[in-house]
């Protein structure tokens, strides 16, 4: 069985950095492309950032210089380095593995159950 879950969210100070973690079991992470989405409430959910197989990184204009995807192919585990986090970044976090690299969250097949993120203005 496949699942993923997510860790390292919580109550954040504006400027201030947080790494989430998304550790992995029933599947290979380098397998397949992984996703950073986040949501807040009343918004659309959003692609933040992704890493494709082959290690190809990717970003949203919103967080681009600010965060930072990597994968830890020995711990299974992908992690999202947030820095000079701000009040917009506040949002439930999701972690999705999929077959293809994209920005479309339908485009992948599992989902992990999500990290909160709060950053107070």
């Amino acid at each position: 069985q496949v699942q993923l879950v997510e860790s390292g969210g919580g109550l954040v100070k504006p400027g201030s950095s947080q790494r989430l973690s998304c550790a992995a079991s029933g599947l290979r992470l380098d397998y397949y492309a992984i996703g950073w989405f986040r949501q807040a409430p009343g918004k659309e959910r959003e692609g933040v950032s992704r890493i494709s197989n082959d290690g190809s990184t990717y970003y949203a204009d919103s967080v681009k210089g600010r965060f930072t995807i990597s994968r830890d192919n020995a711990k299974n585990t992908v992690y999202l380095q947030m820095n000079s986090l701000k009040p917009e970044d506040t949002a439930v976090y999701y972690c999705a593995v999929g077959f293809v690299s994209t920005a479309v969250a339908d485009a992948y097949d599992y989902w992990g159950q999500g990290t909160q993120v709060t950053v107070p203005s």
